[in-house]
């Protein structure tokens, strides 16, 4: 669904921590808000993610 290289560059935009895949989701590893993925694309806005 996501490229590996991608979910390795990627970075939370609200706290800047490393984010993992879990159930097609994007999910920071420190304040765990889970960003969408939609149409394979992750919406990495704040205003959609949600809290963890």
């Amino acid at each position: 669904m996501i490229d590996k290289e991608l979910l390795a560059i990627l970075a939370c935009p609200a706290c800047k921590a490393d984010v993992e895949l879990k159930d097609e989701k994007i999910v920071c590893t420190k304040c765990k808000r889970r960003y969408p993925i939609k149409d394979g694309i992750p919406i990495m806005l704040i205003d959609e993610a949600e809290q963890g």
